[in-house]
């Protein structure tokens, strides 16, 4: 399995970690304070450069909002950068 594929499996994982503020009513929105700021900085980790950084905010803006995190953020930055955005 190559790098590419290795980074679609851990934004798929990391994703569905993101959703387990649906799993849990009410303690899961708790966890969104903490998980926020973490996928953001995972992001920029991930993804570098200027979009991993635009993603970054995104992705904390998206976890920090109720409701919004059935969003697949990673997996939506994974196609932007491997499929759409081919160089």
């Amino acid at each position: 399995m190559n790098e590419k594929h290795k980074k679609l499996l851990l934004s798929i994982f990391l994703d569905a970690l993101g959703y387990v503020s649906f799993v849990i009513p009410v303690v899961g929105e708790f966890t969104d304070v903490v998980w926020a700021p973490f996928s953001g900085w995972l992001m920029m980790k991930l993804y570098k450069g200027k979009p991993g950084k635009i993603a970054g905010v995104v992705s904390v803006i998206e976890e920090a909002l109720p409701g919004f995190d059935i969003i697949p953020t990673f997996t939506i930055m994974w196609f932007y950068t491997y499929v759409f955005n081919k160089k």
